[in-house]
C-alpha cells in the first residue's frame, strides 16, 4: 500500500511539474508572438551568433527541444545552414542547463508571491501582455511547488529497506543508471522536468550523488533521442539535425559517463552542496559539447547531406506543383465533397501563406522579378476560388446534410476572404514594396522592427488559422480572436509610434509617413481575412456577443435555411 501511495503521489507531482513547465512556455510564447523564427535567422551568418541564439532561445520557451524543432524546421525552409542550425540546436541545450541552474536554486519562500501576483493578472487583468506574465509567474509557482510534492511523495519510502538496495545498485551500476535517465527522460518529453526531479532525489537524500550524476548524463541522451523521435514527421533535410546532434550529445554523453566515473571529477565538486554538483555537472557537459563541437560542424555537413539527401530537389518542379483537390467524381457523395472542398481551401491558404511570406524582405530589396511572382501567385489564388465556386455549385444538393450545408457556406466564404487576402498582398502590398525601391526610401530603424514584427504575427496567425480550418476547435478559434484583437492593438501602437518620430523630426519616418501607414493598415486588414474563419466556429458555439457580426451570420443561416 506504501509504494502504491509512493506511486500515485510521485506521478501527480509529476505531471504537475509537466504542466508547469508548460505552462511557463506558453505564457513566454504567447507574450513575445512569433518573434522566434528571426531570433535564430537574423544570426545565421556566425556559428558563435547561432549557438548564443539557441541559448537564448531554449531560455525563451523553456524547452531545449522545442528550440531544436524550430531550427530543423528552418533548416527545411532553408532560412539557415546546417552549420547554422546544429550550432543553434547545441546552443539550445546549454540554454536548457541554465534553465535548470536557476529552477534548483528553489526559493520556496517565493512560491505564496508567484501565486498570488501571477493569478491577479492572470485572472483579473485584460491586457494580454500582463496576462501572459500572470501566466508565466504561475508556472515558476507551480514548478517549485511540484519539486516540493516531490520531495514529500519520496519521504514515506526514504527509509524503506529496498531504497539502499536501489541506491547502492545504481551507484555500483552506473551503465543502468545511465540508461535509467535516458528512458525517464524520453518517457517525460522534458529533460528540465526530469533533471529538476533528479536534482530534487539526490536533495533529499534518495539517490546517491555519484549516480544521481550518471543519471543527469543518461537524460542529455534521452533528450537528444527525444529529439529524433520529436522529427519523425519532417523532411529528409530537417532530419539531419536531430542525427547530427545524436552523434555530437550522444558520444559526448556517453564519453562523460566514463569520466566522471572513473575520475575524481565530481570529487573535486565537493564544495557545491550534493544536489547542486547535478546541475553543475549538467551545464558543464553542454558548454564542452559545445565548445568543442563548434569548430567541427562543417566536417559534419557532407555526410549527413548524404545520408539524408534532398529528394525533392531530384524531382522536376513541376511534378511537386500542388494540383487542385477538387475531385469531380465525389460530387454525388456531399460528405466526401466537402472533404475535396477543405482540402482545396487548405491549398488555396497555402498559396496565400507563400504571397505573405517574403513581403517584408521585398520592401527590404525591392527585387523586381519576385515582386512580379507574387503578383502572378495572385492570378492563381483567383483560379483557385473560380473552381471553388463552380465545384459548390455542381454538388449534389438532393441528400446533403444541414452540416455539410453549413460546412460548405463556410468553406466558400472563407475561400473569397482568402482571395480578398491576395489582392492586399498583390495591389497594396506589392505596390508599396515598388514604390519605396522606386523613390530609394529606408524606414527608420524602430519603424522597420515594428513592421517585421506584425508582419512575423500575421505569419503565425495564418498558421493558427489554418490549423482552425481543418480541426474547427472551438479553443483554437477562441485564440485565434485573441490574436486578432492583440494585433489591432499592436497596429494602433505602431501608427502611434510613427507619429510621434514624425513630431520629433524623424526625417525618415516623414519621407516613409505613407508607405508605413499604408502598410500598417493593409497586415491589419490582411489578418482580418485571415482570422474570419474562427467565427462561425465560435457563433456556434455561442461565444460570440450579440452584435452586428452575429445579425450577420444570423441571416446568412436564415439565408441557408430558406435556399434549403
Amino acid at each position: 500500500m506504501v509504494t502504491l501511495t509512493f506511486l500515485m503521489e510521485l506521478a501527480g507531482a509529476t505531471m504537475l511539474l509537466l504542466f508547469a513547465v508548460r505552462m511557463v512556455q506558453t505564457g513566454i510564447e504567447r507574450s513575445m508572438g512569433p518573434s522566434f523564427r528571426r531570433i535564430i535567422t537574423s544570426r545565421k551568418d556566425s556559428r558563435l551568433q547561432m549557438a548564443f541564439a539557441g541559448i537564448m532561445l531554449a531560455i525563451v520557451l523553456q524547452s531545449a527541444t522545442a528550440a531544436s524543432l524550430l531550427a530543423s524546421g528552418f533548416l527545411a525552409s532553408a532560412l539557415i545552414s546546417f552549420t547554422g542550425g546544429l550550432a543553434t540546436v547545441l546552443g539550445a541545450d546549454l540554454g536548457s542547463a541554465l534553465i535548470i541552474q536557476l529552477l534548483s536554486l528553489r526559493p520556496d519562500w517565493l512560491i505564496p508571491v508567484l501565486l498570488a501576483v501571477g493569478g491577479y493578472l492572470f485572472l483579473k487583468v485584460e491586457a494580454r501582455s500582463p496576462r501572459q506574465i500572470g501566466r508565466i509567474l504561475l508556472g515558476i509557482a507551480f514548478i517549485l511547488l511540484a519539486l516540493q510534492l516531490i520531495s514529500a511523495s519520496v519521504d514515506p519510502i526514504r527509509e524503506s529497506a529496498a531504497m539502499p538496495t536501489i541506491a547502492a545498485y545504481l551507484e555500483r551500476d552506473f551503465v543502468t543508471a545511465f540508461l535509467a535517465g535516458a528512458a525517464i527522460t524520453f518517457v517525460m518529453h522534458s529533460s528540465v522536468a526530469a533533471i529538476l526531479m533528479f536534482v530534487t532525489f539526490v536533495a533529499i537524500g534518495v539517490l546517491p550523488v555519484q549516480a544521481g550524476v550518471s543519471v543527469v548524463l543518461g537524460a542529455n541522451l534521452g533528450s537528444a533521442a527525444l529529439f529524433i523521435w520529436l522529427s519523425r514527421g519532417m523532411g529528409q533535410v530537417a532530419r539531419r539535425l536531430p542525427f547530427a546532434n545524436l552523434l555530437l550529445r550522444g558520444s559526448g554523453s556517453v564519453l562523460g559517463l566514463f569520466v566522471v566515473n572513473f575520475t575524481p571529477i565530481v570529487d573535486s565538486l565537493d564544495f557545491f552542496a550534493d544536489a547542486q554538483i547535478l546541475v553543475v555537472v549538467h551545464v558543464l557537459f553542454n558548454s564542452v559539447v559545445l565548445v568543442f563541437s563548434l569548430p567541427i560542424l562543417r566536417i559534419l555537413e557532407r555526410p549527413f547531406s548524404t545520408i539524408f539527401s534532398d529528394v525533392s530537389a531530384m524531382v522536376p518542379e513541376e511534378i511537386l506543383k500542388p494540383a487542385s483537390a477538387l475531385d469531380p467524381s465525389l460530387l454525388g457523395h456531399p460528405a466526401q465533397a466537402v472533404a475535396s472542398l477543405t482540402r482545396e481551401v487548405l491549398r488555396m491558404s497555402e498559396m496565400v501563406s507563400a504571397m505573405v511570406s517574403p513581403v517584408m524582405d521585398l520592401y527590404r530589396s525591392g527585387d523586381k522579378a519576385a515582386i512580379k511572382a507574387v503578383r502572378a501567385a495572385d492570378h492563381e489564388v483567383n483560379s483557385a476560388l473560380d473552381g471553388i465556386r463552380r465545384y459548390v455549385a455542381d454538388i449534389d444538393r438532393s441528400d446533403i446534410s444541414k452540416d455539410h450545408s453549413r460546412r460548405v457556406r463556410e468553406l466558400v466564404e472563407y475561400a473569397i476572404s482568402l482571395e480578398v487576402a491576395g489582392d492586399v498582398v498583390s495591389k497594396n502590398l506589392m505596390v508599396l514594396a515598388t514604390a519605396k525601391r522606386r523613390k530609394g526610401l529606408k524606414f527608420s530603424i524602430a519603424g522597420r522592427e515594428e513592421l517585421l514584427t506584425l508582419h512575423e504575427r500575421v505569419m503565425s496567425n495564418m498558421t493558427l488559422a489554418f490549423n482552425v480550418l481543418i480541426s474547427e476547435d472551438l479553443e483554437s478559434a477562441r485564440l485565434l480572436m485573441e490574436e486578432k484583437a492583440e494585433f489591432a492593438r499592436k497596429e494602433r501602437k505602431s501608427r502611434k509610434l510613427h507619429l510621434k518620430r514624425m513630431r520629433d523630426g524623424s526625417e525618415r519616418s516623414f519621407e516613409t509617413s505613407d508607405i508605413h501607414l499604408e502598410t500598417l493598415r493593409a497586415l491589419k486588414d490582411l489578418n482580418a481575412r485571415i482570422s474570419l474563419i474562427a467565427y462561425p466556429i465560435l457563433y456556434r458555439n455561442g461565444q460570440l456577443l450579440e452584435t452586428r457580426l452575429v445579425e450577420s451570420v444570423e441571416e446568412d443561416e436564415s439565408e441557408q435555411q430558406e435556399s434549403g
